[in-house]
């Protein structure tokens, strides 16, 4: 058999992926690979016209001196005793915007497929060729994206981390000559008097009050016009009308008695 197939990777990238077994297992379309195996072992599923038949297997991909590569592959029927030995060589040829993978050799089978029909069996065999070698630079492509990216972030470091120039100030603060003496106290006292006006001076006096503490100073009530007013005091009856109603009462009583008695006598 011999197929060919484009890919728009460069030949070096399909090198590198074709080393690396894992790369050749995902590449294998339909291929689920068994647990603790080695990569490019496990079951792949081939749909022949309207069947399909389920083998488990293994391939094998070595590089030869010539700069091409030897595809060894056996494998059994799942549900039944069918057996299939495939014995490829595949070789590399650059072209225009990628490269041109060439697939020569030798299949054998029995069993199941030997019952389909020839153009049928030969029409998958080169589905899964075209399919395996598309997804072989898909991943080489991959890898080459990934390598830029990775090195991309590292050039926008390098390109952050260069200086830029800075422009002079059009309007520089002031330099103050640590060197210069102090103004006097007196001149300083002074200035502050004169520019802090009215307000200062009374600070001032409040501050030298003779004869009052601070503490008097800070709590003694406002006078003027923001004084409290003082409020409204109560009057205090008079001491004799205390006693008036008192009085009144016991003059009622005696009245009162006196009547009695007189009409007894009567």
């Amino acid at each position: 058999m011999e197929h060919e197939v484009f890919v728009p990777v460069p030949a070096e990238r399909l090198r590198e992926a074709l080393a690396d077994p894992a790369q050749v297992a995902r590449a294998v379309p339909g291929l689920q690979q068994d647990v603790g195996a080695e990569p490019v072992t496990g079951r792949l599923k081939v749909r022949v016209g309207s069947h399909s038949i389920t083998y488990r297997g293994s391939v094998r991909v070595s590089g030869q001196d010539d700069g091409s590569y030897a595809v060894e592959g056996d494998a059994v029927e799942a549900r039944g005793t069918g057996v299939v030995k495939l014995a490829l060589t595949l070789r590399l040829r650059d072209a225009e915007g990628g490269t041109a993978l060439t697939f020569e050799g030798t299949a054998s089978a029995d069993g199941r497929v030997t019952e389909l029909p020839a153009d049928a069996v030969a029409s998958a065999a080169s589905r899964l060729l075209t399919r395996f070698a598309e997804h072989l630079g898909a991943g080489a492509g991959a890898q080459v994206e990934a390598t830029e990216t990775e090195a991309a972030p590292e050039t926008e470091a390098a390109a952050e981390a260069e200086p830029e120039p800075v422009a002079p100030d059009p309007d520089p603060a002031p330099v103050f000559d640590a060197e210069a003496p102090p103004a006097p106290l007196e001149d300083l006292t002074e200035d502050f008097t004169a520019s802090a006006g009215p307000a200062a001076e009374a600070a001032h006096a409040r501050r030298t009050m003779i004869g009052r503490s601070a503490e008097e100073v800070d709590h003694a009530p406002p006078r003027g016009r923001y004084a409290p007013v003082p409020a409204p005091q109560t009057s205090v009856p008079n001491q004799t009308l205390r006693w008036a109603a008192p009085a009144a009462a016991v003059v009622l009583a005696s009245a009162i008695v006196v009547g009695r008695a007189l009409r007894r006598r009567r």
